[in-house]
């Protein structure tokens, strides 16, 4: 990963990264990143000198037993052993991690597959859904910009795509690449593998790479896939990332998934979904000096708020 390029006096904020084929992603931080500091390390148990009635700690991590005044240190637990199979799946999560995200321009088979994936399933998406897409002249035409979706359903990503022909990025969770079919065809729909468990920072500027690289970005703000008619608490990450690369805003209300696939179901119902695009908020343009204020990016998101919100109204009435 890049280096921290981001000024000191930059509060950076915190994202939630949304990844592509989460069944239940509560991440789905909802994914905010937890460190470890120094000095944030247990210390071990010091032995009681006088031992206590019948049980107490031996040095060296052992649970000590007495037993006729004798103590003799209990055997420790084995490890539960880690099949060939379970060792390669890992193996491979650290040669992505180990190599970094790789979000390189879409090559010509990559744009030829991805046309042909989303070009069949929009076919299939308007005769099982009866998928209707209001708005789509507000998607910017050309250039990168942050498509912000509200996020009810499985079926969001995939739904979000029909919006455009051309090709968006998403972030997808680093475990969908241990396998390797698995992972080049969801590399090649536009998703790039995040790692929980590293800085936010690292999620934000590989989404800020792939902007630079030209290429659109779905981000849902909600961070992980929600219930309830209420679009609330957004993380701020995803007004950041538009405001610290100059891009457009594009928010995105979907109807009728949640009920096409609700939480919880193994079974896709044909219910009618409409996709409701709104016009583009333009972020204000900084000082020149890199840095995004918080109070900027603050305001950005509660306006990405209020537009989905009424863009997720107004697509759940329509497909009622």
């Amino acid at each position: 990963m890049p280096e921290n390029d981001t000024p000191a006096a930059e509060e950076v904020p915190t994202v939630a990264p949304q990844v592509a084929g989460n069944a239940d992603p509560t991440s789905d931080a909802a994914g905010a990143a937890e460190l470890s500091t120094p000095g944030d390390t247990a210390t071990p148990p010091t032995p009681d000198a006088g031992g206590d009635a019948g049980r107490g700690e031996s040095p060296g991590g052992f649970e000590s037993v007495e037993s006729n005044g004798a103590t003799e240190p209990a055997p420790v637990a084995e490890p539960a052993p880690v099949s060939a199979r379970q060792a390669r799946a890992v193996a491979r999560v650290d040669a992505i991690r180990a190599a970094g995200v790789d979000v390189h321009p879409p090559t010509a088979l990559e744009r030829g597959s991805y046309a042909v994936v989303r070009g069949a399933f929009l076919g299939l998406a308007k005769l099982y859904f009866r998928l209707e897409i209001r708005g789509a002249e507000n998607v910017p035409a050309h250039g990168p910009f942050v498509l912000a979706p509200v996020h009810r359903s499985n079926l969001d990503f995939i739904l979000v795509a029909t919006v455009r022909r051309p090709r968006m990025r998403y972030m997808g969770k680093a475990s969908i690449w241990r396998s390797k079919a698995l992972g080049r065809f969801v590399s090649m729909l536009g998703a790039f593998p995040v790692h929980r468990g590293t800085a936010d920072r690292e999620s934000l500027r590989t989404c800020m790479r792939v902007l630079e690289n030209g290429e659109p970005l779905v981000m849902f703000p909600e961070g992980t896939r929600r219930s309830g008619d209420t679009v609330e608490d957004l993380f701020d990450g995803t007004a950041y990332v538009a405001a610290r690369s100059g891009v457009p805003l594009v928010p995105v209300g979907i109807g009728g998934s949640d009920k096409a696939m609700p939480v919880g179901a193994k079974f896709v119902y044909p219910r009618k979904i409409v996709l409701v695009v709104g016009e583009p908020i333009t972020p204000p343009t900084g000082d020149g000096s890199g840095r995004v204020p918080r109070r900027v990016v603050r305001q950005l998101t509660e306006q990405l708020q209020t537009d989905v919100q009424r863009l997720y109204d107004e697509a759940r009435a329509a497909a009622s």
